[in-house]
């Protein structure tokens, strides 16, 4: 199979460059993404043109609207089968990357794919993020996460591990502006404040949105709560 390019880049062309170093790495993480999903449930797209765009351009996305300064520390969080993380990785190999999640299947995959791919500065924490909020606290510039859950409660799993003054970046659907009107409450009492909401069209594949939240003051020593807590009565 052969992932189109083109597609790629005809869209983002003016904010993330991808040299051919860096499609051979996605056309490589597209094999081993269809091969690994034979033996594990990793993805329900896998035809060539919607992996370019529903994966791969949706997490490229996230440069046009976040700045990322060079050597930034980035947290992946339940990173599933590497979005947006191991994208943004191959686009900016200077991005020290930190890939979690609290299945360790998809974390043994992510450790293939990384040695694979050649990716240094990578590593895998298999854990659950409100466990793992706890251990890597505030040490991170920015926190990541698409497809999770919803605002509220992706909130308090994220902006844990996000330092003052970094970000925390969730890609989201069309549903991007309401979240963030919901999560209002959530935000503030981590520690956090509503940057911005953007929204964009994915081609012929409906409406995104990248919402950006910075962190300005510490989170309370309370949070996250256990996960029964956060999912049952959200902030």
């Amino acid at each position: 199979m052969r992932i189109p390019f083109e597609t790629i880049e005809s869209v983002c062309a003016e904010f993330a460059l991808l040299d051919e170093n860096a499609k051979e790495r996605l056309q490589r993480y597209a094999e081993l993404l269809l091969e690994w999903n034979e033996k594990i449930n990793l993805t329900a797209i896998t035809e060539p043109e919607e992996i370019a765009v529903k994966h791969f351009l949706d997490c490229l996305m996230f440069f046009k609207y976040v700045n990322v300064p060079e050597g930034a520390s980035v947290i992946d969080i339940g990173t599933g089968a590497g979005f947006p993380g191991v994208v943004l990785k191959i686009a900016r190999p200077d991005i020290k990357l930190t890939l979690l999640d609290s299945l360790q299947k998809r974390v043994n995959f992510l450790r293939t794919l990384c040695d694979e791919l050649g990716l240094e500065d990578v590593e895998t924490v298999h854990s659950r993020a409100e466990d793992g909020a706890r251990i890597l606290r505030e040490k991170y510039d920015f926190a990541v996460a698409r497809a999770v859950a919803n605002l509220p409660v992706l909130s308090e799993y994220c902006i844990p591990y996000v330092k003052v003054g970094g970000s925390f970046v969730a890609l989201k659907g069309a549903s991007a502006a309401s979240e963030a009107e919901a999560a209002d409450k959530a935000i503030k009492a981590l520690g956090g404040k509503l940057e911005a909401v953007d929204r964009f069209s994915l081609l012929d594949s409906g409406e995104r949105g990248i919402i950006t939240v910075k962190k300005i003051s510490q989170t309370p020593p309370k949070y996250p709560r256990n996960p029964g807590k956060i999912s049952k009565q959200p902030l």
